[in-house]
């Protein structure tokens, strides 16, 4: 997109907020960069200059707008569409692997050498992995220092810089503030240690209804609910545990993040992104989808919908096991039966969460008779969870999407409907699809669309690559719970 720079020029002229995140404008005659939608008036289309990241433009010398604030803007929506080594890589660092691991973790993950992985994403995006991982260091340190009365060293390190004197200098750089400068800007009161009130962004249009119902139906009792308006769920994260209250509102996403350690900010905020689908491009997608007669109706209806995902991928495979041949409210409660035998233990001061989900390794030694399904079901669920805590499946962000299909596809018990949908949630392709499902299948009936999987996967070629919100808004053809929004 920022090599595009007729499109890019037209997108910064008319202040187009659906390009932000896509791309950043810098200019050479301030030395700042900006989204697209920046409220200033557009710079002479000779000082501009284009870049696919923000740690691009850092790198480039160039300083955080301090009234459009370009590092609060939701992400390309590339990085969740594409299935490439540069996307997964860009998933992983968002998820915090360069901080915790390097870029050699990194990529270790990928499969990849170090030279390989820093060639192609510096190709890309102007900028190797640690400059973003260093970009999304300063974001962190910005809503920590704005949003919270913790002393500045102590910020430094929940942040992941290795010195005070490192968090300074960043600052500086990236926002032309010193970090007390940034505290004193700062509206309203600051939140306590370890409980933070944020916004997320996201692109317009949003349709809550189906996200948060389908959360809300489907919530397993003890690690999710639906409370005073919002949703609640447990968060198993790197160095500890968090629990978060989202909310939907019409022009963000309100966050409530309590955490153990902070350092886990920047990693609990993606997955809550990822959760809710929030770096989508609506418009690309409903446009596409519009574009067949009996889809069109439903998407002008309500544009915008969500595919809604999970924090956790293997915590969603288990449940899609669990969930197999059975009604909504049986796959909860097999959930949480799992949960109360095996999850950790949690204190929830707010609400009626109490557990965070059991990992693979906790299950490996369940008993099956202890499972209340069918001996082939418990057959399915022990394969799955031994390969995943045998490391035999990559179900993460970084994870290959073909290979963790084909590793899927070989375990006892995983059909079609098992494997696409957890590649529709788990893994986050915007292609998955569910032909064979029942929901989608009555949908199709009802608009006159093909009903045999195979002839409905041949008509669905159109709608390619956006598939699985396709399936959102056949889903929404029925009258169950997960397509309304919580009263």
């Amino acid at each position: 997109m920022y090599e595009d720079i007729e499109r890019c020029v037209r997108a910064v002229q008319s202040k187009d907020a659906r390009f932000d995140g896509w791309f950043f404008t810098a200019v050479v005659t301030t030395g700042i960069y900006c989204r697209p939608s920046c409220p200033v008036v557009p710079p002479k289309v000779e000082n501009m200059r284009f870049y696919g990241s923000a740690a691009a433009a850092q790198t480039a010398g160039f300083r955080a707008c301090k009234r459009c604030r370009p590092d609060v803007t939701p992400g390309s929506p590339l990085w969740n569409e594409r299935a490439d080594v540069v996307a997964r890589a860009m998933r992983l660092i968002a998820d915090g692997v360069v901080d915790r691991e390097g870029v050699s973790g990194l990529a270790a993950r990928l499969g990849y050498s170090v030279r390989q992985v820093e060639r192609q994403v510096h190709a890309e995006l102007g900028a190797g992995p640690l400059a973003l991982a260093r970009a999304q260091r300063a974001e962190t340190a910005r809503l920590l220092v704005e949003t919270t009365e913790m002393p500045m060293g102590d910020i430094a390190h929940a942040a992941g810089f290795s010195s005070i004197r490192t968090f300074n200098d960043t600052v500086r750089q990236v926002f032309a503030l010193t970090p007390s400068e940034l505290r004193s800007r700062a509206s309203g009161a600051p939140s306590s240690p370890g409980a933070l009130s944020l916004r997320l962004p996201f692109r317009a249009p949003l349709c809550p209804d189906n996200l948060f119902g389908h959360l809300a139906a489907t919530a397993v009792p003890g690690v999710e609910e639906w409370r005073d308006g919002a949703y609640r769920r447990t968060l198993r994260l790197p160095h500890g545990h968090g629990i978060v209250s989202l909310a939907p509102t019409p022009d963000h996403i309100a966050c409530r993040l309590g955490l153990t350690d902070l350092r886990d900010l920047s990693a609990a905020i993606s997955r809550c992104r990822r959760l809710l689908d929030l770096d989508a491009d609506p418009v690309a997608v409903d446009a596409q989808l519009s574009s067949d007669p009996a889809l069109a109706p439903l998407v002008a209806k309500n544009p915008g919908r969500r595919v809604p995902r999970t924090t956790d991928p293997e915590e969603f495979a288990v449940r899609a096991v669990l969930g197999q041949q059975v009604s909504t409210a049986a796959a909860r409660t097999h959930a949480a039966r799992l949960v109360t035998a095996h999850g950790t233990p949690v204190d929830d001061r707010e609400g009626g969460l109490g557990f965070l989900f059991p990992t693979p390794a906790d299950l490996v030694g369940l008993d099956p008779s202890s499972l209340a399904m069918p001996q082939s079901r418990r057959r399915t669920l022990l394969g799955l969870v031994a390969a995943l805590a045998a490391g035999d499946l990559d179900l993460s962000p970084g994870g290959d999407w073909a290979r963790a299909r084909a590793e899927l596809s070989a375990l006892p018990g995983f059909g079609p409907w098992t494997v696409e949908t957890i590649a529709m949630r788990a893994l986050g392709d915007p292609d998955a699809f569910v032909p064979a499902d029942l929901g989608v299948k009555l949908a199709a009936a009802a608009l006159d669309l093909p009903t045999s999987p195979s002839a409905l996967t041949r008509h669905a070629a159109a709608w390619q690559p956006w598939r699985a919100y396709a399936v959102q808004y056949l889903w929404a053809t029925g009258d169950h719970p997960i397509n309304y929004l919580p009263a």
